[in-house]
Order: structure tokens, then C-alpha cells, then sequence
């Protein structure tokens, strides 16, 4: 068996069982011990899993969110990269939202340089007002409880105003993807704005850095059915990039 048949061959055993062992991977794929350590080296590098004592599980779940401001500095040059990408996908005379996610911040910039004839939906008090002198463009802030952390509205009260609207696209930065866990953040009052988003888009699109890819935070958003594709930078791997598209999920990084 090849190298890279081995690997997909670990990999489904990982998104099906949620771990492997070293000891099982001998035995069912007839190679060493030694083979099997450097096979869950070389993954571990790639970023897919972790290894532990006797075998290996998925990427380690990720509970902790740095506050708006902290987010906002880290993976700068990747979030420019996705934006870039992501107004691809943006028509004019299109209503889009866009969630309270850093990425999304670097989308609003590019906007209002590129277009004229545009909706924008979003609960991001930042992207609200990044967006609030550009001509031709409507803003609808989907207000609430104001989270003066997050700069962004949450609760009952804006998934109300979420409800109204039906919007071409949606644009949904996040804390986690995977093909077995599926679309994840980190807390539940982001994630019930990000379902609600998905909820009333035509097409929801997910926006995630490749650190996010084949990773899992805390609270499940999504199967990965429920959404059109991913965006992200290029240092994703293309070893995930062909893994997802085989789950029938794209993922756009060019």
C-alpha cells in the first residue's frame, strides 16, 4: 500500500472513530510499527491530527476565544488573502451578510472600493460603521444586546431581525472546520448568529484561515452539507483541499 493510501486510509479511521490506534493500524494495514509512527508524524505535521500514547486523535479541540481586538492582529496577511478572494463572489445590486468576524472586517474594507449597488446585513457594530459613508450602499444593522468585547449585537432580539431578510449570500467566518465534526465556534451566542445567517441565505459561504481547517472548537454550527463552500488562504494544505472535495466540499484558496 502507497504512502498517501495509507494516510486516507487513517484519516477516514480518525473522522469515523474520532481516534486511532497504533496498534490496530498495524494489524489492519499489515506494515511496522515504525511505518505506522512516521505515517502519524508526517499527519500530525500536516496539521490533521494529534498523536498520543498509542495511536492518535483529530485536531485538538479548540474552547478559547481571543478577545475582538486580539483576533483582529493575528493571521492579518491571511484574512486580507480571504477577503480578497471572498468579493469574488459578491455581484452588484446582491444583499449579502456578513458576521462579526475579523475576516468579514477585511471584506466591509474592500467593499466600499469595489462597488456601488450592495445590501449588507450584518449584527457587527465595527463592520456597520466601516461601511457607513460608502454611496449606494444599504446597511441594515441587526442590533440587540450589545457585547461592548465583541462590538456586536446578540440575543433574541437580533436573530428577530435576522428572520425578516432572505439574502443571496452569506459570509460566515468561524472557528472550526471538519468533515466529521462539521462547522464549529467557540461560544453559543456567535453560534446562534452564524446558524440564523446559514438559516436565511441562499448560499452560505464559510470564511476560515488555514489554522481553522480541519480543526474543531467547542460548538457546532453546521453539518458541512448545509453550506455552499469554504474560503480560505493558501497555506492550507492541498491533501485537506482534496479530502473535503472527495466529502462532496470546496475548498477556495486561489
Amino acid at each position: 500500500m502507497l504512502a498517501q493510501e495509507r494516510y486516507e486510509y487513517i484519516i477516514e479511521a480518525l473522522n469515523k472513530d474520532c481516534a486511532v490506534r497504533v496498534s490496530k493500524l498495524i494489524k489492519e494495514l499489515n506494515v511496522s510499527i515504525e511505518t505506522i509512527r512516521r505515517d502519524l508524524e508526517h499527519l500530525e505535521k500536516q496539521g490533521i491530527l494529534e498523536r498520543v500514547y498509542g495511536g492518535a486523535v483529530p485536531k485538538k479541540i479548540v474552547v478559547d476565544k481571543l478577545s475582538f481586538d486580539k483576533r483582529e492582529e493575528e493571521f492579518k496577511k491571511e484574512k486580507l488573502e480571504i477577503a480578497s478572494i471572498a468579493i469574488r463572489y459578491i455581484n452588484e445590486g446582491q444583499s449579502i451578510a456578513l458576521n462579526d468576524s475579523t475576516t468579514n472586517v477585511e471584506i466591509a474594507r474592500q467593499i466600499k472600493n469595489k462597488f456601488n449597488n450592495l445590501t449588507v446585513i450584518t449584527n457587527s457594530l465595527v463592520i456597520a460603521t466601516e461601511l457607513a459613508n460608502s454611496q449606494g450602499i444599504n446597511i441594515i444593522l441587526a442590533g440587540g444586546i450589545l457585547n461592548n468585547k465583541e462590538y456586536a449585537f446578540y440575543g433574541s432580539l437580533t436573530k428577530e431581525i435576522l428572520n425578516n431578510f432572505i439574502v443571496d449570500r452569506s459570509f460566515i467566518g468561524v472557528g472550526g472546520v471538519s468533515i466529521s465534526r462539521g462547522i464549529t465556534d467557540y461560544d453559543m451566542e456567535t453560534v446562534e448568529i452564524q446558524k440564523k445567517l446559514i438559516d436565511i441565505s441562499k448560499e452560505a459561504i464559510i470564511l476560515a484561515d488555514s489554522s481553522k481547517v480541519d480543526s474543531v472548537s467547542l460548538t457546532k454550527i453546521s453539518s458541512i452539507e448545509d453550506i455552499s463552500f469554504i474560503i480560505t488562504d493558501s497555506k492550507v494544505n492541498e491533501n485537506i483541499i482534496k479530502k473535503y472535495l472527495k466529502h462532496g466540499l470546496e475548498i477556495i484558496n486561489k
